[in-house]
């Protein structure tokens, strides 16, 4: 586990926050929930699935902790038929912490861990901060962004907008 301090740009506290960004345990399926609970633009899942989420594929995901306080977390996994492939489902920010780069930190910090050469999501057209954190992630990698819709929304049995592939490549 590496811990690393932020100094730009500074949080709200005045001292430098302790940043934390590992995978998640058992213990942090119900912050993640409450993450995603709190956000109000994802999809919220049943606790149970992240739990599952926690013991099944912590290695493909990520939590931050400042101070000890969960304050984000991404989950991903790799893709079966494409082990090189790290698709990541959900991304969030707690409100306090939104703005300071730490879903970027994140990002780059879990593409790291896997050594994935590919990344997919989704992202719906209304998402405009998710199509920025994951186009900046490409120019930062030198990747080229292709995107494509993937779920249209007549695919839903209740009421979805479309969700538009973005796939990454090649990973640097």
């Amino acid at each position: 586990m590496e811990t690393v301090q932020i100094t730009d740009p500074p949080l709200t506290s005045t001292l430098t926050p302790e940043l934390d960004i590992r995978v998640p345990t058992l213990d942090d399926g119900q912050h993640l929930w409450e993450l995603a609970r709190d956000s109000q633009v994802l999809d919220l899942n049943s606790s149970y699935s992240y739990l599952l989420w926690c013991r099944d594929f912590a290695e493909t995901s990520a939590i931050a902790t400042i101070d000890g306080d969960p304050a984000g977390f991404i989950t991903g996994y790799t893709r079966p038929e494409s082990p090189d492939t790290l698709m990541i489902w959900q991304v969030a920010v707690s409100a306090e912490h939104r703005g300071h780069g730490l879903a970027s930190r994140m990002l780059n910090r879990l593409a790291d861990w896997t050594n994935a050469k590919r990344l997919e999501t989704t992202i719906t057209q209304d998402n405009e901060a998710s199509q920025r954190l994951f186009a900046a992630f490409a120019a930062d990698r030198d990747a080229q962004c292709n995107r494509s819709p993937l779920f249209t929304g007549d695919l839903y049995p209740d009421s979805h907008d479309t969700e538009y592939l973005y796939e990454i490549a090649p990973l640097r």
